[in-house]
C-alpha cells in the first residue's frame, strides 16, 4: 500500500499578472520519493514549482503539505512548514563564505543550527573543508552543494528543485544527481523540474509530463523512459 502524499497540488491555476501559465495542474510527492516533472520550455514547469514554494499564489486550486493547506502563503511561511526550494539561478550568496551561506539557511531554527550543520557536513564533506571560502569562488558543482546545504539547514520534509543541472558540466551533472539521491536517502521527498529528463527519470520513482501548462501524462519513471512517444518528443532519443 502506497503512503499518503506528503505534498499535494490539486487543480492549480497560477501565473503572472492576469494571465495563467498553468491550468488545473495536479501533482504529488509521497514520503521517500523522487518525482520529476519534464516537458518542453514554456510548459509551465517552473511556474508550478514556484507556486508550490510560495513565490506565486495560486488563483485556483490547492497546495498542501500533509493535511495543511499552504497555497497562497508567503515563501517564508511555506519554508517553516517543511518545504525547501532551490531555484535555478541566484541560489547562493556569492560574496559570503560557505559557512555564512549555511548559517543563512538556518533561519527557521537558530537553536538547532549546530545539529543541522553537522548533518549537512556529513552529507557534503567538501563544505566543511571549504567553509571559509567565498561561494563565488567555488566551482559550479560546489556552489550547487552550498545551495542544497542551505536547503537542508531548513530540515525539510520536501525539497523542490528547479533545473538543478542547468549550467553544469557533464561530469558535474552526474555528481549533482548523486547529490539528489543522497538527500533523498535521508528521508526527504524530492520534487524536481529538470530539462535533463533521462538522467532525472533514472533516479526517480514517478514522473509527470507537462505541455501547454497542463499535465499531459503521469506514470512510473521507468514507464516514461520506455514510452516511445515520450522518448521522441521529450527525451531526445528513440527507444
Amino acid at each position: 500500500m502506497m503512503a499518503d502524499a506528503i505534498l499535494r497540488a490539486s487543480g492549480v491555476y497560477a501565473g503572472y499578472g492576469r494571465g495563467d501559465i498553468i491550468h488545473g495542474v495536479s501533482v504529488e510527492a509521497r514520503p521517500g520519493e523522487i518525482v520529476t516533472v519534464i516537458g518542453p520550455n514554456g510548459a509551465g514547469k517552473s511556474t508550478l514549482i514556484k507556486t508550490i514554494a510560495g513565490l506565486l499564489s495560486p488563483r485556483l486550486g490547492t497546495v498542501a503539505i500533509g493535511d495543511e493547506e499552504i497555497g497562497g502563503l508567503p515563501a517564508p511561511a511555506v519554508a517553516r512548514r517543511g518545504i525547501a526550494f532551490v531555484p535555478q539561478e541566484a541560489n547562493v550568496f556569492r560574496q559570503l563564505t560557505v559557512a555564512e551561506n549555511l548559517e543563512m539557511g538556518a533561519w527557521t531554527d537558530q537553536d538547532r543550527k549546530d545539529e543541522r550543520l553537522d548533518k549537512v557536513h556529513a552529507l557534503f564533506p567538501v563544505l566543511a573543508e571549504r567553509r571559509h571560502v567565498r561561494a563565488g569562488n567555488l566551482s559550479g558543482g560546489q556552489r550547487q552543494m552550498v545551495a542544497f546545504g542551505m536547503a537542508m539547514m531548513v530540515e525539510p520534509r520536501v525539497l523542490l528543485l528547479d533545473e538543478p543541472s542547468a549550467g553544469l558540466s557533464p561530469t558535474m551533472v552526474e555528481q549533482m544527481f548523486e547529490i539528489v539521491k543522497g538527500v533523498n536517502q535521508t528521508g526527504v521527498a524530492v520534487l524536481m523540474v529538470e530539462q535533463n529528463a533521462i538522467q532525472a527519470l533514472k533516479i526517480s520513482r514517478r514522473g509527470y509530463v507537462m505541455a501547454a501548462g497542463k499535465v499531459a501524462l503521469e506514470d512510473a519513471a521507468d514507464n516514461l523512459l520506455q514510452n516511445k512517444e515520450i522518448s521522441e518528443l521529450y527525451l531526445g532519443s528513440r527507444v
